[in-house]
């Protein structure tokens, strides 16, 4: 297939006819020995910049190892823990697929989780040398470099031909304020260096003939793509589409390429469908499997006047303003500004006439609406109006995607858009030398307006408990042999994922009842069937800690809630009880101390009801 910078006249935007390897990048071989080599040297300068503004963005996460991200410890717990689960599949051999040492005694499904494991396998050595919150920061900041990194190559290669626009798309690709609230420990979602991948080898299926090979090619990318995070995966492929068909309906060398097009899409289908059946079928029907997310998570939407306001984590944002306009600080999937917006609009109707823009329009704007969820929602208040995404919520799959998310992935098509735009604007430099100076100053001009108010802070971040020594210490492999657990007071969930990182530290030996993950209700009677729960099914000693941590105050005790707490206890397969640090430690250890009438011991950081006794 024809890529977009090939086979196009001198006023649409692109670069030169000509193989993609080959227009704006020159050849060694040619006389253009010496521009090959400045642009290598460009290619790596490239690269730095993106290297600096993204450890910029997790400054203060490298400077303070005691810190992790402030606005979202439970994510940040969880991937940590899913990394220590990559690094133990590698070393110790177990399923990769789900775990025990989470949620016991029912354990959890990994691939209905983000698993990573496209990341934590190959970071193994990091993980096992450095421990599990350095993986996650070089996972959380190398996402970021490889990501623009990725869209740098595939935009100055093979979409725009030139150097310069290519790193102006690519920085936005990576460093938009959408993704940058997403770096809040949502490493999956900002590591989308396989996305311009899938792109490249998507246009190329058809070249040469070669379509089984190139088949082949984008099958192992979905694959790749797949054990990162298959919401991004399922967004590129919709989008891919939209694309394609705009470039069919207004190109003729596109629709005669359609044979061995399909023909490399089935072979790339066939072969993701092979690798992946299994673990999809782990996924949808395995153990822990749930049917959808609930009504208030499927209720996130996109604020209408969110795309016009600045992110929090940007130079000119507001959290005040932002506080009113969405659920938390990492779903900021809109928030451009204004002057962005505007720009975008003003390059959508410069370059109206190419099938590549105007497919990227229609793209951009339909990811649009659907994040605007089941109603419309402008400055915090409900219109009424309902948006096209109630009508497809509770289909298959869908019920899963949280809407929006659709709205990070105009991210992309920005900032493809953006550096259409800036090669438009730099070949019109070149073709008028009279003006040539005014149209670069003009250029920059409105870059820097629309851009520089965009351009991201570093992440807040806050100082988290450390490991008790109780923990780090191995003092608790006596209590749980035999297939016992450990049972943290209070018990892990979104609200308090400490006992994640505690367990990610002894790379996950020490095995936890209950824990932060999506698993099914299975309640009799669930109100809302087997919709994915945040942590395991409640059961009345946890929603009695739940209790204490909330309010600080010990509900009452009765012999019906000892029983309860002795059955509680015999389920988990409780082998010890420990409280770390918290604010409302005295109030959790009175609570234990009255349900199971043994008194604690404090040993390494950490109160310890050794409960073995009660549960043999």
């Amino acid at each position: 297939m024809t890529t977009p910078q090939s086979g196009r006249s001198g006023g649409e935007p692109g670069g030169e006819a000509g193989p993609p390897e080959v227009a704006g990048v020159p050849d060694e071989r040619q006389p253009g020995g010496t521009a090959l080599r400045r642009g290598r040297w460009t290619d790596v300068c490239a690269v730095l910049s993106f290297a600096l503004i993204a450890f910029w963005v997790t400054l203060r996460l490298w400077v303070n190892p005691s810190h992790g991200v402030r606005d979202n410890r439970s994510d940040q717990a969880l991937f940590e823990w899913m990394m220590a689960h990559g690094a133990r599949v590698v070393t110790d051999f177990v399923y990769p697929f789900g775990s025990d040492r989470m949620n016991v005694p029912d354990s959890v499904n990994l691939m209905a989780n983000t698993s990573v494991l496209s990341i934590s396998l190959p970071m193994t050595p990091v993980t096992v040398l450095f421990g599990p919150r350095t993986a996650f920061l070089v996972f959380l900041t190398g996402g970021m470099i490889a990501t623009a990194t990725a869209w740098y190559f595939v935009l100055s290669r093979v979409l725009v031909g030139s150097r310069g626009p290519a790193w102006l798309g690519a920085g936005f690709c990576a460093f938009a304020p959408a993704m940058v609230s997403h770096a809040n420990a949502h490493p999956n979602i900002v590591s989308q260096f396989v996305v311009p991948l899938l792109v490249w080898r998507t246009l190329r299926l058809p070249d040469g003939g070669r379509w089984l090979r190139n088949g082949l090619l984008l099958g192992l990318l979905v694959v790749w793509q797949a054990f990162i995070n298959l919401e991004i995966l399922l967004m590129t492929a919709i989008g891919l589409g939209v694309v394609i068909v705009a470039l069919a309906l207004g190109r003729a060398d596109v629709r005669r390429q359609a044979r061995p097009f399909l023909a490399g899409l089935a072979v790339a289908a066939v072969l993701a469908a092979v690798l992946l059946a299994y673990p999809l079928y782990v996924q949808f029907f395995g153990p822990g499997a749930y049917e959808g997310l609930s009504e208030l998570i499927r209720g996130y939407r996109t604020d209408l006047a969110a795309f016009t306001e600045f992110g929090r984590e940007s130079i000119a944002g507001d959290p005040e303003t932002n506080a009113k306009l969405v659920k938390n600080p990492t779903e900021e999937n809109g928030f451009f500004g204004w002057p962005l917006v505007v720009l975008v609009a003003a390059l959508v109707w410069w370059l109206r006439r190419s099938p590549v823009v105007l497919g990227l329009t229609a793209t951009g704007l339909l990811f649009a609406v659907l994040s605007l969820g089941r109603e419309i929602q402008f400055e915090g208040r409900s219109t009424g109006i309902a948006g096209p995404w109630a009508a497809l919520e509770n289909l298959p799959i869908l019920h899963s995607v949280v809407p929006t998310r659709w709205a990070l992935a105009t991210v992309p098509v920005v900032g493809v858009l953006l550096a259409l735009g800036a090669e438009r604007a730099r070949r019109l430099a070149q073709e008028h030398p009279a003006a040539r100076s005014q149209i670069r100053f003009a250029t920059a001009t409105m870059l820097i307006m629309a851009l520089l108010p965009a351009f991201p802070t570093p992440l807040p971040s806050a100082r988290l408990d450390p490991v008790p020594e109780f923990v780090t210490s191995g003092a608790w492999r006596p209590y749980v042999a035999g297939g016992r657990s450990v049972v943290t007071l209070p018990l892990p969930d979104t609200d308090y994922p400490d006992p994640l990182r505690w367990s990610a530290a002894t790379g996950l030996d020490l095995p936890l009842a209950r824990g932060y993950f999506l698993g099914p209700d299975t309640r009799p009677g669930a109100p809302e069937g087997r919709i994915a729960l945040f942590t395991a099914p409640p059961r009345p000693t946890s929603s009695f800690f739940a209790t204490i941590r909330r309010t600080g105050e010990v509900p009452p005790v009765t012999g019906p809630v000892r029983m309860s707490a002795l059955e509680d206890l015999r389920y988990w397969r409780a082998g010890v009880v420990v409280l770390g640090p918290h604010k409302h430690a005295d109030a959790l250890r009175r609570g234990m101390t009255e349900l199971t009438g043994i008194r604690p011991t404090y040993t390494g950081g950490a109160w310890i009801w050794d409960v073995r006794p009660l549960t043999n």
